[in-house]
């Protein structure tokens, strides 16, 4: 039985990920702006941030970033701006087009999170929100915390 519950557990996982190609397709965007969701997300989260920090918080390659941010720039989506006092620094603003993909493409995983969150006791999320927490990498976790409490 342990075994099946195991293996059952992916496929939950893949439900999410079908949820939101769903969204994505439902958009209407081309198939490269697949890569794009977690840029959007933190850009939009984090208006202003350095691509540096952008690099470090999805532990990607600059040369994948580059990619996926110069066709979120080029289709307006995003605006790079150098840093007011090193200009070499390039930070990354959403713009109105690219705030509204951010909030649909949030919308439906908020409303689903929140209807799961609302069938547990009180008890059950703060164990899901300690579970959620020690997935992170142990090196990682005191940085991700300081993130979500912005």
């Amino acid at each position: 039985m342990e075994d099946r519950v195991k293996t059952r557990q992916p496929f939950k996982l893949a439900g999410l990920s079908r949820q939101f190609r769903l969204v994505l397709d439902s958009i209407d965007l081309p198939i490269c702006y697949y890569d794009a969701d977690l840029v959007i997300h933190f850009v939009n989260r984090h208006p202003g941030i350095r691509v540096a920090d952008l690099l470090d918080i999805l532990k990607i390659t600059k040369q994948s970033l580059g990619r996926v941010l110069k066709q979120l720039v080029d289709t307006g989506f995003i605006d790079q701006r150098p840093g007011p006092v090193d200009r070499r620094q390039r930070l990354l603003y959403p713009t109105e087009a690219g705030r509204a993909l951010a909030l649909r493409l949030r919308d439906p995983q908020v409303k689903r999170i929140a209807e799961a969150l609302a069938q547990m006791s009180p008890e059950e999320r703060r164990g899901a929100e300690r579970f959620l927490r020690m997935m992170v990498n142990t090196g990682e976790r005191e940085k991700v915390t300081r993130l979500i409490e912005r």
